[in-house]
């Protein structure tokens, strides 16, 4: 587990969803100023995305190659990146060189940005709908949600340090992305 500043990441994911009108993390992007590129140029298997910060412009970096729904998670992770961590991004030259190793990281950064991520992109209804409907299970549920289901534990932790008596039955994986 991993301690957050108080609910800091779920009122900062609430604050852009207020402020922007959505949950779509390509949007958030664009509505932070973010350059975002889709790039060919890595395997399927390969790099999911980055983001990085170069002359007080932030960029996001996408692979490709991944279906719709994986470049979602992945924009989303990144848009966190570009909001949580600016500090940590801009703090070294070389952060976006850093940044290339980030799936096999499973530091807070990795966490914090899955849980934004988590946050931003779920509204608690739609959770407790899609995990209370009869005959659903945690997997059928993240289906329904169209997140993998490491995502929607993230959602689920974040969920009951809120007082939601919700429970997972896997365990917060920060390496999910890197799979």
């Amino acid at each position: 587990m991993f301690a957050l500043e108080g609910d800091y990441i779920f009122e900062e994911a609430e604050r852009m969803h207020k402020k922007y009108k959505t949950h779509d993390p390509f949007e958030l992007l664009d509505c932070i100023g973010a350059v975002t590129h889709i790039s060919y140029e890595y395997e399927r298997g390969g790099l999911k995305g980055y983001s990085t910060i170069l002359s007080r412009t932030k960029y996001a970096v996408i692979n490709g190659r991944l279906n719709k729904d994986d470049r979602r998670i992945v924009a989303g992770h990144e848009v966190a990146h570009l909001i949580i961590h600016v500090d940590v991004i801009t703090s070294s030259p070389i952060q976006a060189l850093r940044d290339f190793n980030m799936w096999d990281n499973s530091g807070r950064t990795e966490q914090q940005a899955n849980l934004f991520a988590a946050d931003f992109m779920l509204e608690d209804t739609d959770v407790l709908e899609a995990i209370y409907t009869e005959g659903a299970d945690f997997f059928a549920s993240a289906r329904e949600l169209y997140v993998p289901p490491p995502l929607l534990a993230f959602k689920l932790f974040s969920m009951a340090r809120r007082g939601y008596e919700v429970w997972s039955p896997i365990d917060l994986d920060s390496k999910f992305l890197g799979k």
